[in-house]
């Protein structure tokens, strides 16, 4: 059984195949809904461009490699925030197309959670570029 373990069979090869080719469309649909946020939604072009900007800046002061890890993870939460904000929105929207209280509470604690990341995105931003431009 030792070495059995170690050597694929042909349907274990076929399993790989099948998951693999599941992963890529997978991939491709994730890639279609990062396409579609940033090409529909104002607030994520917004976004781009302000990570696009300070990309830029990161070229201009040669920012250190901790300091472009932090703005690369700030620009990449803060995106997928406001991608979730969007998502919980539409869902909202379509599930209860008339103003409901309750509805509107979920979806302003959406957008509070993109605020908390802005803000936070705002003073790592502050913190890498004040003493650059100081």
């Amino acid at each position: 059984m030792g070495l059995y373990c170690r050597f694929l069979t042909l349907a274990d090869s076929m399993d790989i195949y099948a998951f693999l080719k599941r992963r890529l469309k997978s991939i491709g649909y994730a890639a279609k809904g990062a396409w579609l946020l940033i090409r529909t939604e104002d607030s994520l072009q917004v976004q781009f461009t302000i990570a696009a900007f300070v990309t830029a800046a990161g070229f201009y002061f040669r920012i250190s490699a901790v300091e472009w890890i932090l703005q690369l993870l700030t620009i990449a939460v803060i995106m997928g925030v406001e991608g979730i904000n969007t998502a919980i929105e539409k869902m909202a929207d379509f599930i209860h197309p008339d103003h409901h209280h309750k509805i509107g509470i979920i979806k302003d604690v959406a957008a509070g959670a993109v605020f908390i990341v802005a803000v936070a995105a705002i003073i790592i931003g502050c913190i890498i570029y004040i003493p650059k431009i100081f």
